[in-house]
């Protein structure tokens, strides 16, 4: 039971207990043994249980905190100016609302895409660096020394769009389709020079020369975007690229579309003629656009990067701008994560022993 009451103020001794205790008062209580030590025991028990509350509190609060809280970093993996950079630049500008954080464009050019992909492969499985991948960087990437895994090191969140893969002349080249290519070529063997900057064009080349038994000399590049303005000037003769990058200037005059190198023609642009309706049949080549991220990545943070890409190219405005860009944009099925899965896995069935085969190696 309490025994005494002392309280002390400012240097003010025996006010009453009734006396208002403010923020700086001292209180000294003289207390039984027998209560000291219960009082003790219960404080002891109150100060437990708030450590507990706090630790239980902490990783709810911490679960609860919303992805993302800052910019995401888009990789391009090559130079400004190309069919890559166009889209993700499209892509980065739509996701932006979605997910309520800046999505930043980040060029890393170089060894035919395969510098920047291997920058995400390495990078934190967070959700805050991804890339945009396609055909020649997570299929044709092989024929580089990887020190990734294109299958085990990423984590796909969704197709994007079916690209076909043009191949196209300078203005002033004495062919118009595949045909009288391979006509004016054995009139003029190792004369005709093809722009050598992805892993597709390399196939491209060589599917031709076994089809037809003609050969083009191959001129390396870093991206579609310096081989373009080369290709404009006269300073190479063919390229194998994405419809998104050469479309504009097909539509200008200022250079020639040979041929869509798929099985059949585009719904994007169906004015131009698949392979084996301009003279070539089974030249194909295949073209596509993907998100992955690094492996890892937690699924929830997956799902917020596919919802974001899924309602971006559900816009009228971005399936208009793809529509411009040549691009088929990928079914409901493949925009998923396991639709990437699948059908990158397809992919690299079907091109691997192709790239094997041809004994591909990057130069």
């Amino acid at each position: 039971m309490l025994t005494g009451f002392t309280a002390a103020r400012s240097g003010v001794t025996g006010r009453s207990p009734a006396t208002r205790l403010g923020p700086s008062l001292s209180l000294s209580l003289s207390l039984s043994p027998s209560l000291f030590r219960a009082l003790s025991r219960t404080r002891a028990q109150a100060l437990a249980l708030g450590v507990v509350a706090v630790a239980v509190a902490a990783p709810v609060q911490s679960g609860a905190q919303t992805w993302p809280q800052r910019q995401v970093t888009l990789i391009v993996p090559f130079p400004p100016g190309g069919s890559t950079d166009v889209v993700a630049r499209i892509m980065a500008e739509h996701m932006r609302p979605v997910l309520g954080q800046p999505v930043i464009v980040e060029n890393v050019g170089g060894a035919g895409g395969t510098i920047g992909v291997g920058r995400v492969a390495r990078a934190a499985p967070d959700g805050y660096t991804i890339d945009i991948g396609q055909w020649d960087t997570h299929v044709g990437g092989v024929i580089y020394s990887l020190n990734y895994d294109l299958l085990k090191d990423f984590e796909p969140i969704g197709l994007l769009s079916i690209n076909p893969q043009l191949m196209v002349g300078r203005r002033g080249l004495p062919a118009d389709d595949l045909g009288t290519l391979t006509t004016y070529m054995k009139a003029n063997p190792g004369k005709v020079t093809l722009v050598n900057q992805l892993a597709s064009a390399q196939v491209a080349g060589q599917l031709m020369y076994d089809l037809s038994g003609v050969n083009f000399q191959l001129i390396p590049y870093r991206g579609a975007g310096p081989a373009i303005t080369d290709l404009l000037a006269g300073q190479v003769d063919v390229m194998v690229s994405q419809a998104a990058v050469v479309l504009p200037n097909i539509r200008a005059g200022t250079i020639k579309a040979l041929a869509n190198l798929s099985p059949r023609r585009s719904a994007a642009i169906p004015d131009i003629k698949a392979a084996g309706e301009s003279g070539l049949p089974g030249l194909h080549a295949s073209g596509w656009f993907g998100m992955f991220a690094p492996a890892g990545t937690p699924k929830d943070v997956i799902a917020r990067l596919n919802a974001a890409m899924v309602g971006s190219l559900g816009e009228g405005a971005v399936r208009a701008r793809f529509g411009e860009l040549g691009l088929d944009i990928a079914s409901a099925e493949q925009q998923t994560p396991q639709g990437l899965a699948a059908f990158h896995r397809a992919e690299i069935d079907r091109w691997w022993p192709v790239l094997k085969s041809l004994s591909f190696k990057a130069d």
